[in-house]
């Protein structure tokens, strides 16, 4: 249980970096001339190797846009049923805080209803994130006949109950204002994580979306003897003993995605990508040896303090606590949260559009819990210099924490090292790894070529000796004939996943295949738990400092993405416009020599 003390020890508190004198604040880009530094390396040599797109489909990234049309409005004050599902607002009757009840509180009396929180988080937002919705829109855009298969599939996971209830199970049921639509703008809700049965969880058939749901309405948790008659007579669920509902298996249905290779003319090509494998990084790690699951770490069984939850699970419909029941445990506060920071701002600055119940508050909530989770995610290492003539070699390792490779999921997600060297005086004599506040890399006040439609791409790196060298954990696709590519139905493989993998990984388990690191041949110290990268620094060298960043939306992908011409991608450059795009603090060290 080393790994999950170490997360909980540490989601208490945000920890804030006191610069030394001299020190850049870390996150903090020198400054520069933004309008200059955009324009400054438009005309960057492209990568050959970069996959060629169909003009038909590019914009002008210029173009004005307008504010989005908004989604259907939710159901405000009711709560629908359809079928074998019910909205969330049908569990809150019961799983939400109120102030005349004591049910569904920690130690300390804060609320910790499920609904509550997890109305907050991108499970219960999954259908309205914007940049969900502008990728499946850039997907069917180009490959137009494959329309269908894509949607059907982005919306098993995104959308789930509405998926399983709608007649035709395409993008347009998260406009309809009919119950599916309500069901389906519900995203990955109560009714369907708790009927999800344990008959398939942690076989090829269960992934992709392959959890299995039956006709009897029963919801299933963590406890014994649940008190049946409350929930069957308001709301006609029967809760019943899953213990599964505590088994990675069960977050592995969606979180493990694979997608097949298609033309632009929907013909498949006979490969297949792996664009998402969180639950076989899991599975092919130490994690299951200390029973450290992904609700131990997502859903956590403590409060803040660190404290073993105990509460009561239920409060009556009027607001008033029930009588006669006990205090349980365990029980998971329903945070469901990861490292994205980026799309909980959206859809808090943008509520109303994308039509989400959620408050202010609980998105704030939501977005500083993913700050405390990111600061247990990664620790960074500086080692001992070396001189070499002019130059000062110095180690830096990165060192991931997670159960699963760092960072994992979508492929937009990336890492990187900033890395920065001062004199004496505090001046600084390098910077790798800096950025502006769109969130592109820079060297030396420029944003990198990397960054642009159709640039090069940046590899796996041992040493770095120059600023427009950046050491960046991230995944990029290669079409069949080995090209970048930033469609998934073009993905066949990876020209380059040098992503952390977790402590406990070893090319002997089932799920290596699946779980390859691509581009690193050659890098001895690339292993299961670390990375380190030797830094070539200029004489004069007297302190180092090492940051730890984190990205939800690699600008690059955002470019190839905004190339495609549809009323979503439009709405996600509006409101990405409106928002901090800056990345996010990991971890840092700093080092004087």
């Amino acid at each position: 249980m080393r790994h999950l003390a170490l997360m909980f020890l540490a989601l208490g508190a945000l920890g804030l970096w006191a610069c030394d004198d001299g020190e850049p604040p870390a996150g903090d880009p020198t400054p520069v001339d933004g309008a200059a530094a955009d324009q400054a390396v438009d005309g960057g040599a492209a990568d050959e190797g970069v996959a060629p797109v169909d003009a038909a489909f590019i914009i002008d990234a210029q173009v004005e846009l307008g504010e989005p049309e908004p989604l259907p409005a939710p159901p405000v004050a009711t709560a629908v049923q359809e079928g074998r599902f019910a909205t969330s607002l049908v569990c809150a009757l019961c799983h939400s805080n109120t102030a005349a009840a004591s049910a569904m509180r920690d130690a300390q009396d804060r609320a910790i209803g499920p609904f509550n929180i997890w109305q907050g988080s991108m499970m219960a937002n999954a259908a309205r994130d914007p940049l969900w919705r502008a990728t499946m829109s850039a997907e069917t855009a180009t490959t137009p006949l494959a329309k269908e298969f894509i949607e059907s599939k982005c919306l098993s996971c995104h959308s789930p109950a509405g998926w399983r209830e709608a007649e035709q199970k395409d993008a347009s049921m998260l406009l309809a204002a009919n119950k599916v639509g309500m069901l389906a703008r519900d995203g990955a809700n109560c009714t369907t994580c708790h009927q999800i049965r344990p008959d398939n969880l942690g076989t090829e058939e269960s992934f992709d979306g392959g959890w299995e749901i039956h006709e009897e309405r029963r919801i299933f948790g963590p406890h014994r003897d649940p008190a049946t008659g409350p929930m069957i007579n308001h709301t006609g669920y029967t809760p019943t003993l899953g213990n599964h509902v505590l088994d990675s298996a069960l977050c592995g249905t969606c979180h493990v995605l694979q997608t097949p290779t298609m033309t632009a003319e929907a013909r498949p090509t006979g490969h297949t990508l792996v664009e998402q494998a969180t639950y076989l990084e899991w599975r092919n790690s130490s994690y299951p040896d200390d029973e450290t699951t992904c609700q131990a770490c997502h859903m956590p069984q403590f409060d803040e303090d660190g404290v073993p939850t105990r509460t009561y699970i239920a409060r009556s419909p009027p607001g008033g606590d029930f009588i006669g029941l006990d205090r349980r445990e365990p029980f998971g506060r329903h945070l469901l949260v990861g490292g994205n920071t980026l799309m909980p701002q959206v859809l808090r600055d943008f509520r109303e559009q994308l039509s989400s119940m959620a408050t202010a508050e609980a998105f704030n909530a939501n977005i500083e819990a993913a700050r405390q989770m990111l600061t247990t995610g990664a620790d960074v290492q500086i080692g001992e210099p070396v001189v070499e003539g002019d130059k000062i070699r110095v180690p830096v390792t990165l060192i991931n924490q997670v159960g699963h490779k760092l960072p994992t999921g979508f492929p937009s997600r990336r890492v990187w090292l900033r890395v920065t060297a001062l004199d004496a005086a505090g001046a600084v004599l390098f910077d790798s790894g800096g950025f502006n506040d769109q969130g592109r890399i820079l060297a030396e006040g420029r944003v990198l070529p990397i960054e642009r439609h159709s640039g090069p791409t940046m590899p796996h790196r041992q040493v770095i000796s120059r600023p427009d060298q950046v050491q960046i954990y991230s995944s990029i696709m290669c079409d069949p004939d080995g090209k970048p590519t930033w469609r998934l139905l073009r993905g066949a493989s990876y020209c380059k996943d040098n992503r952390i993998l977790p402590l406990g990984w070893t090319n002997a388990h089932r799920d290596a295949e699946r779980t390859l690191p691509m581009g690193v041949e050659g890098d001895p110290d690339f292993m299961a738990g670390s990375d380190t990268t030797e830094y070539l620094l200029p004489a004069g060298t007297a302190k180092v400092v090492a940051v730890v960043l984190h990205q939800v939306l690699d600008p690059r992908f955002a470019e190839e993405l905004f190339i495609v011409d549809t009323p979503e991608i439009r709405a996600l450059r509006y409101y990405l416009d409106r928002v901090d795009q800056r990345p996010e603090t990991m971890a840092r060290a700093s080092r004087d020599l």
